[in-house]
């Protein structure tokens, strides 16, 4: 199956994060801190979350895949309880 190009509008950095978002595989979680340390700026934890918080793709770009370090949810695009929702689905498909 070809895959379809998808026209993604942000700065260089949110693209760099959603390109890395794209990496969790179903069923798992990052953290914003381990986000951060994967694209080499261990430091940029709150623009993780600024480039989740901008993520227009949904399901496309998984920021709903993104938790806090302690483990705990937080804020999401459209809302705690769909994250919650989707992260259950993902769950009991793998």
């Amino acid at each position: 199956m070809q895959q379809l190009p998808l026209y993604v509008e942000g700065t260089e950095f949110q693209k760099k994060i959603w390109t890395e978002l794209k990496m969790i595989p179903v069923g798992q979680t990052a953290t914003y801190a381990k986000i951060a340390r994967q694209i080499g700026a261990p430091k940029a934890v709150r623009a993780v979350a600024n480039a989740c918080a901008n993520n227009r793709h949904g399901i496309i770009v998984p920021c709903h895949r993104v938790l806090r370090s302690d483990g705990g949810i937080s804020g999401y695009r459209w809302g705690i309880e769909r994250k919650k929702q989707i992260l259950a689905l993902e769950a009991k498909a793998i």
